[in-house]
């Protein structure tokens, strides 16, 4: 083996940078940033933001509880204040980011993977029961995303 060969391997691996982006920051985007947090850590840093941060949304964070991953703490935030990092990628997961993403210097990939909005979807619910429903189906559904990461960043 070469020199240059063996300092190749002893570097650790960069873990990829992604930001995930819904218009809010109040639920897919905390739920896709929980579950890469939970899933996909040694490979990934997550953060979530919103072009419009809001509130955090208690289902999101139920739903979530219900498979083991506690985003209770999560804050809604902007873009802005999470401060100069050098993502890899952005993932919007809603049109309305898409649609107002800002632009991102240097090497940022943007990709667009557009999931409904659970608050929308159980706006009608007679109860909780009948809500938490879309909200495991969103959830479960930026699951399988996440369990596809970083493959499919590259198709």
């Amino acid at each position: 083996m070469t020199e240059s060969c063996a300092k190749d391997q002893l570097k650790p691996k960069q873990k990829l940078k992604i930001l995930f982006l819904c218009t809010g920051n109040t639920c897919r985007s905390q739920m896709a940033e929980g579950l890469t947090r939970h899933l996909k850590s040694d490979v990934i840093e997550s953060w979530s933001a919103g072009i419009d941060p809001g509130t955090g949304n208690p289902l999101a964070i139920l739903s979530m509880a219900e498979i083991g991953i506690d985003i209770s703490a999560y804050q809604s935030k902007s873009i802005e204040s999470l401060g100069p990092i050098d993502f890899d990628y952005v993932i919007t997961l809603c049109d309305h980011a898409n649609e107002s993403c800002p632009l991102f210097p240097g090497k940022t990939n943007r990709l667009h993977f557009g999931f409904d909005d659970p608050p929308s979807l159980a706006k009608n619910a007679q109860n909780i029961e009948e809500a938490i429903v879309h909200y495991r189906r969103v959830r479960d559904e930026i699951r399988e995303m996440v369990m596809n990461l970083p493959g499919i960043l590259n198709n």
